[in-house]
């Protein structure tokens, strides 16, 4: 708003005493003080509303008036209900200096004057913003992005003091304001992204208010454009795919104006949302290409053929991968049909992002297809990350859902689970087929464990680990039952600690020195707790036989 504006509203009892041929400045902002160097607080462009306290003598006004123009403001504001009249040294000091001065009737209230700049400026904010915002829109859905979301979020800072991000469901920063201080931290990232799905599974309508660490965030749904909340048949088909705008502020109490206007931000974001969506469909359709031929017993000509064509896609300037892994998810929706094939290829490209990058470009060496419920992953090693050829080389299964666990158990809420299995890496087009396999059975490795989101790697499958899960219930009871529930029945009546003195003489490969370290224990006193343990259970702890199934025993229960 302009100062010249402030003089024609009579509610506010302003009075001119200089200046008037700067009543054209823009008033940004308002402020009140009394002290003698208020530098520290200006940002330029306020309206500075003071009651003179800092005014022991004349001689004050002339230092007070320098630092007010030195920081940028847009004018001065005395009040007369301490002094009467503005000083004339005041009104002199703000003459030399080209600083419009008023003067504030005592009976209008400096409260009264912050509430109605306060009010206008933001409104003329928010329009100016609006406009903006809609010529970033035509422009993103007429040609090339225009600078994409991080603009937005930064016209958001700069003109409604608006903190602002835009994260991913799994709780990825995707992009967000450069010009309001630092990134928003990793972990409130999953912690705002699992408030989100949590609460878009309930249905409730955003913005949803979430209070985490004392700050008070508003998050608003990014769907995908063109597409009302009700186009989709089943929020759980979108609920796992689709991204959110977080804004530090509560908008419990904002106008519809500044509502509809978040809104509007949410619609061009959903732009690039499906801009980046449709950049992944080449590589989508590589991966289903690869994946038929494998599956179908192409010859491996065929298929290195294709990895040749798809290599320079997924890793740019690189050429040809010379290895490749194979991540095989799941989703899974208890009740009524819902389809996981789509659901679990957004998901699975999603999960495959380092959660620590922001950006699209680590999703570009991605490609994802899906058959039925299944999504599968054809994910390319650098040669920096292949040089080693050893197992640990390329992607854990245990690192990939560490991060996102959280956020992708409250969108799975009750009824829906992901598992996810990690292949080994292959060096040629004759290992896929072998790596695929491997990852389908670390899958259902992972599925045969409790909990929403589960993972198993190719490490897995050449241990004991792979036999137990697929043993059933009851013959686990049964077994585990049948070996240790002497031994905790004793120890519940005497606490005697066999089951902790079993598991670590095992653990030692039944040496009687380095267990009795271990439990400091005299080697006599660890003798006859061994003793009580066979006494008990029938079984002799020196015979490999007896002490494999102690040892599964333990394992499974």
């Amino acid at each position: 708003m302009r100062l010249r504006a402030l003089l024609d509203t009579d509610a506010l009892g302003l009075r001119l005493l200089g200046g008037e041929d700067e009543l054209d400045r823009s008033v940004r902002g308002v402020m009140t003080t009394d002290l003698r160097d208020p530098s520290r607080y200006l940002s330029g462009g306020e309206l500075v509303l003071t009651g003179l306290a800092w005014r022991r003598d004349a001689d004050d006004s002339e230092p007070f008036v320098r630092t007010l123009v030195q920081a940028g403001v847009a004018a001065v504001a005395a009040g007369e209900a301490e002094l009467g009249d503005v000083p004339e040294d005041l009104v002199l000091a703000c003459a030399r200096h080209r600083l419009p001065l008023f003067a504030v009737h005592e009976s209008v209230a400096f409260a009264t004057i912050t509430e109605h700049v306060v009010r206008q400026v933001s409104g003329e904010r928010a329009g100016d913003l609006a406009a903006v915002v809609d010529r970033h829109r035509r422009m993103m859905t007429s040609g090339p992005a225009g600078g994409g979301p991080d603009v937005v979020l930064d016209l958001l800072g700069s003109d409604l003091d608006l903190r602002a991000w835009v994260l991913s469901p799994t709780g990825r920063l995707i992009a967000g304001s450069k010009t309001t201080g630092p990134a928003l931290p990793a972990e409130i990232c999953a912690k705002l992204a699992a408030e989100h799905l949590a609460a878009a599974r309930t249905g409730r309508r955003g913005p949803h208010r979430v209070l985490l660490g004392g700050t008070t965030y508003s998050l608003f749904p990014v769907r995908s454009s063109g597409r009302s909340p009700q186009a989709s048949r089943d929020v759980r088909e979108t609920v796992l795919s689709d991204w959110l705008l977080a804004v530090e502020a509560d908008a419990g109490d904002w106008p519809e104006e500044r509502l509809d206007l978040l809104q509007g931000v949410t619609q061009l974001i959903s732009v690039e949302r499906d801009r980046r969506e449709a950049a992944r469909t080449v590589r989508r359709r590589l991966a289903q290409e690869v994946l038929e031929l494998v599956q179908t017993g192409a010859a491996p000509a065929e298929i290195a053929a294709r990895l040749r064509v798809a290599a320079p896609v997924l890793l740019p300037g690189l050429g040809a991968a010379p290895h490749w892994q194979v991540v095989v998810a799941r989703v899974e929706w208890e009740g009524e049909e819902v389809q996981g094939g789509p659901v679990a290829q957004s998901l699975l490209e999603e999960v495959l992002v380092d959660p620590l990058a922001t950006g699209p470009e680590p999703s570009d060496r991605i490609a994802v297809a899906h058959t039925g419920d299944e999504a599968i992953a054809l994910v390319p090693l650098p040669a920096v990350a292949a040089e080693h050829d050893g197992s640990e080389t390329g992607l854990l299964a245990d690192s990939l859902l560490r991060s996102v666990r959280e956020p992708l158990s409250a969108g799975l809420n009750d009824d829906g689970r992901l598992t996810l299995g990690v292949s080994a890496a292959v060096h040629s087009a004759e290992g896929l087929r072998g790596a695929l396999e491997e990852a389908r059975h670390a899958r259902r490795v992972a599925a045969a464990r409790p909990g929403r989101v589960c993972a198993a790697g190719h490490q897995e499958l050449a241990s004991h680990v792979l036999l137990l899960p697929f043993v059933p219930d009851d013959v686990r009871r049964a077994f585990t039952a049948r070996l240790l529930d002497p031994l905790t029945d004793y120890d519940r009546r005497h606490r005697a600690e066999l089951i902790p003195t079993l598991e670590a003489f095992l653990d030692c490969d039944g040496s009687w020195t380095r267990c009795a370290t271990r439990l400091h224990l005299h080697v006599n006193t660890l003798r006859y707790r061994v003793g009580r343990i066979e006494q008990l259970t029938g079984r002799d702890l020196s015979r490999l036989e007896d002490k494999l199934d102690f040892f599964l025993a333990l394992r499974m229960s």
